[in-house]
């Protein structure tokens, strides 16, 4: 007897996939895959890997693509590459995507080996599979393999597609090879955002400020829609050449476009304002981002460091600690750097020994960094034990902070030993050989400085020029020591001499020792008095208002006397004067400066 329909034992509900016919259950995975893969759910992804094994079909082409792609936005390059040996077919778009997801990955030579594998497997590379293959040699540096590359899109004629031809510029650019992504660029009867980044930046990245700024003006001209990657590298551009005015337009520029909570352009907009000697920017562009990656942390970092606000920077790891954020090589440096510059030993040491407990291995920078620390720290048999006891060989940039610690602390017999062993390393910088030169000089070994002026005059090198410069709106007005080519130079001069005798009342005494020239005692102080930075800041104080700080940036390590002499004029005239020289940021006001005589 049957029960009334409504009085039946209803039977359990099934998976609603296995409801469906198969080509909707397919259709329904693909939806479901991109849609996880859009919001990078990996729980979730997971599950859905294991009913796609379940339910037989992640044979399917498309399927594997689709896992793919999924494992390779979650950042599991290798899961792709399980996934991939999986698939019985391998099409075309399964090569791309293998080969894309270990290319955004940092896995780059990977993306070369299958890209090559591919080749031998006769499957023909299309305008997604190029991209990906050079953007691998990019991360590489490796422009040998790009050309070859270049030469079979070349053969099998995609040199016309924009997408393709745009990551070839890109790459050529970033592996310093300019001429070549020039030509190509000229060449491109269509550009888009990747091929006018791609030449920014390989500007910028060479030191050519001036043609990575015009490109950028007239990418702009263009109407070109600039991404967050052309933003950061002309952000750079301002920072590394100091153009504070310029830099803060682009950061309008950036506002306007919603480009400024971009985390890369966030780190450059710290460095701009750190490198321009305006640290309240750097805090602000930090404080006001809603997502802070590690390189924004580390941005932060380094300017802090620089600008001697030491205890800021210990504040900002354990804040990194706090919020579970690891940090890497990078940040470790910057924390080293600033126990280095504020002789902070024992903290130097415990954040070395800090950097194993997190799985970073120190390198010849870090060793550098620690030596540097008990060097300045006047520690030198100490930071000559860490160099003998090193795992790594010494590199000329160990070397050198040994050496510079001997300099400092006047050790003529060590500074002799370190110019020994680095002369021993072959060919270095040309700093190095000035340094190598005052050392054996100071230890009374002439030959051996004669013999190192000469390697550098044999190796057509010139001794950096000692340089200074200030902006004034859009113009940078740089100096010399006994600079004369200034419009304003009777007024700079006129002011210094009157600087000079108010110094003197107030305690100044010119310490001559700074002069390496053989010269009368008058002739030494008159020297001494026109250095750059003097220069600089005279022209600053008579042309800026008093209420506004004089910003002076300098090439080189600025003098011991210059040092002192700027701390009695920013006492005597009670203005705010901020000195960026090769180490860090000198902050005058009121007779004295951040870094406590210690730099």
């Amino acid at each position: 007897m049957l029960l009334p329909q409504s009085l039946e034992t209803p039977e359990p509900p099934l998976n609603p996939l296995n409801q469906l016919s198969f080509e909707q259950n397919y259709r329904n995975i693909c939806n479901l895959l991109l849609s996880l893969t859009h919001t990078r759910s990996l729980p979730k992804g997971l599950q859905l890997h294991a009913h796609i094994i379940k339910s037989g079909i992640q044979t399917i082409p498309l399927i594997s693509h689709h896992l793919i792609n999924f494992y390779s936005k979650t950042q599991l390059p290798l899961f792709s590459r399980q996934v991939f040996f999986e698939a019985t077919h391998k099409s075309p778009t399964t090569w791309s995507s293998v080969i894309s997801s270990f290319a955004q990955n940092e896995f780059p030579s990977l993306a070369i080996q299958f890209f090559r594998t591919m080749l031998v497997n006769n499957i023909r590379p299309d305008d997604h599979i190029y991209p990906s293959a050079t953007k691998s040699c990019a991360i590489l540096g490796r422009s040998d393999i790009g050309q070859s590359i270049h030469c079979l899109v070349l053969k099998t004629g995609y040199d016309r597609d924009v997408f393709v031809a745009s990551s070839l510029v890109d790459m050529y650019g970033k592996c310093g090879k300019i001429k070549d992504a020039r030509n190509l660029f000229d060449e491109m009867p269509q550009r888009n955002v990747v091929s006018w980044s791609g030449m920014i930046y390989g500007y910028a990245q060479l030191g050519e400020f001036e043609e990575a700024l015009t490109l950028f003006k007239q990418a702009l001209y263009e109407r070109l829609d600039v991404n967050d990657f052309t933003f950061s590298s002309v952000v750079q551009v301002c920072a590394n050449s100091t153009l504070l005015q310029l830099g803060k337009q682009i950061h309008g520029l950036c506002f306007k476009t919603n480009y400024d909570i971009s985390s890369f352009v966030g780190s450059s907009l710290i460095s701009l304002y750190s490198k321009c000697g305006v640290i309240g920017g750097s805090y602000r562009v930090f404080d006001e981002a809603c997502v802070k990656n590690l390189g924004m942390w580390n941005a932060m970092l380094i300017a802090c460091a620089q600008h001697s606000q030491t205890e800021k920077v210990f504040d900002l790891f354990k804040q990194m600690e706090g919020l579970g954020i690891k940090p890497n090589f990078i940040t470790f440096l910057c924390v080293l750097y600033a126990c280095s510059h504020a002789g902070l030993v024992e903290k130097g040491k415990h954040y070395f020994e800090l950097m194993k407990e997190y799985g970073i291995e120190p390198g010849d920078q870090h060793y550098a960094s620690l030596v540097d620390l008990f060097g300045r720290a006047g520690k030198l048999q100490e930071a000559l034990s860490i160099i003998r006891e090193m795992p790594i060989q010494p590199t000329e940039s160990v070397w050198g902070a040994f050496l510079t610690g001997c300099r400092l602390h006047g050790n003529t017999e060590l500074a002799a030993y370190a110019a020994d062993r680095i002369f021993e390393l072959g060919p270095v910088s040309s700093g190095l050989h000035v340094l190598l030169s005052n050392a054996y000089a100071a230890a009374g070994r002439y030959e051996d400085a004669a013999k190192a002026r000469k390697m550098l005059r044999d190796r057509g090198i010139k001794k950096e020029t000692g340089l200074s410069w200030v902006e004034e709106g859009n113009k940078v007005h740089t100096f010399a020591a006994g600079d004369r080519s200034n419009a304003k130079t009777k007024e700079i001069y006129r002011k210094l001499e009157e600087l000079g005798d108010e110094m003197e009342r107030a305690g100044y005494i010119a310490d001559t020792s700074f002069v390496l020239r053989e010269v009368n005692g008058e002739e030494k102080n008159q020297t001494i008095r026109y250095h750059s930075e003097r220069l600089a800041v005279a022209f600053g104080l008579i042309t800026f208002p008093s209420d506004r700080p004089i910003r002076v940036m300098k090439n080189l390590r600025i003098c011991g006397d210059c040092h002192t002499a700027i701390k009695f004029m920013s006492k005597c005239t009670g203005r705010v004067i901020i000195v960026r020289d090769n180490n860090r940021f000198h902050h005058f006001e009121d007779g004295k400066c951040s870094c406590g005589d210690y730099w």
